[in-house]
Formats: C-alpha cells, sequence, structure tokens
C-alpha cells in the first residue's frame, strides 16, 4: 500500500478509505442481520407451510374453488390446514406427494382455517361446509360430488392414494407396478435401443 501511496497519493489513500468503509459497513449489517429460523415441530408460525416444508409453493392459493371442480366433475382433495400447527406441518409433504401423483387429474384445495369466516353458512359447494373445527381434516370429493374421505389428523399417503385409485378407477397398489424414475443413463439406453 506505501508503494501506491507514494506514486499516487490521493488514489492509495481514497481506495484505503473506501475498502475499511466498505468492510465497516459489511460487519454492520451482518450484525443487525438476523438469521431466519423455521421448525417442523413447534406451533409457531414459520410461513406457509407448503413452500416451507413440502418444498410446493404452487399449492397455495388453490387454482380451483371447490365449485369450479364439481362443475367439471373433477375429484377434488380438500386440507383444512393451520400454518402455526405443528400437525400440519409435516402434513403438508404427505399433500404435495399426493399432488406429484394426481395434480393434473384432481383439484387440490388446501384451506387455511384462519382464514374462514366464523359462523358462515356455507352451502355443499364451498370448502368450508365440510370442515369439522379440527386440523388438519383432509376431505376427497370425487366427481360426482359424493365424499370417499373424510379424516382429521395426519392420515397417511396410502389411505387417500387408495382413494384416489377407487376414484379413478386405477388397480390397487398391491396389483400395480412400481414407478420409478429412471436414470439417464437408462433413458440414454432406451433412446439408442429404439434407433
Amino acid at each position: 500500500m506505501s508503494d501506491l501511496n507514494v506514486r499516487f497519493p490521493s488514489i492509495g489513500s481514497g481506495l484505503a478509505r473506501v475498502a475499511i468503509a466498505a468492510i465497516a459497513l459489511c460487519c454492520t449489517l451482518m450484525l443487525l442481520a438476523t438469521p431466519a429460523f423455521a421448525d417442523i415441530d413447534n406451533d409457531d408460525y414459520d410461513g406457509n407451510i407448503f413452500a416451507l416444508y413440502a418444498g410446493n409453493g404452487s399449492l397455495v392459493p388453490p387454482h380451483f374453488s371447490l365449485a369450479q371442480s364439481l362443475d367439471q366433475e373433477k375429484p377434488a382433495l380438500i386440507v383444512f390446514y393451520l400454518d402455526d400447527s405443528q400437525d400440519c406441518k409435516p402434513y403438508a409433504l404427505t399433500i404435495s406427494n399426493l399432488q406429484a401423483y394426481y395434480g393434473r387429474a384432481a383439484s387440490f384445495i388446501p384451506i387455511n382455517v384462519d382464514a374462514l369466516p366464523p359462523d358462515a353458512d356455507f352451502s355443499p359447494d364451498e370448502a368450508g361446509y365440510y370442515y369439522q373445527g379440527t386440523v388438519p381434516q383432509t376431505v376427497l370429493i370425487d366427481g360426482s360430488g359424493e365424499v370417499v374421505l373424510d379424516r382429521a389428523g395426519q392420515v397417511p399417503f396410502e389411505d387417500i392414494d387408495d382413494e384416489f385409485r377407487e376414484v379413478f378407477d386405477l388397480l390397487p397398489r398391491s396389483e400395480s407396478v412400481e414407478l420409478k424414475r429412471r436414470s439417464a443413463v437408462e433413458e440414454n439406453e432406451t433412446s439408442q435401443e429404439a434407433t
């Protein structure tokens, strides 16, 4: 630095001052910033549970209302939840996994119960009609509007999958082939064999 000051006295001292100021600013900002903590094992509000714990922010807000889904005779999975419930937080991953399989054929309608108006009279084509006062609560309605599943608590993936299989007239899991994602090597081998 002294060599730079000898040749260009105004530049060397100016650069040193800017560098020291930049370092001081960075250190100050680092001290002021608070880390973000999200904990799945408590009832604290951490943000949207589908984005945080399931890595799937596409579920909220729902793409279709229950009325729209019923008009299209499309099955609907309604999930009543709270963002600050330790029972709902891990369940978000189950719902996200179900959407991966059935998201194109069925409507997924997560409903934050904090957003439901109290003492409202809901009609059967509104999701609030099915809410029973507990979270998580899962309701599966087939394309004709019949409730085929209505359970409180963390319903296992397999139980909901079995009901979806009935709704879509698919083979039971015990009779179907397990679906596995092929690796890129297997994909290339298959395409080379075809040519």
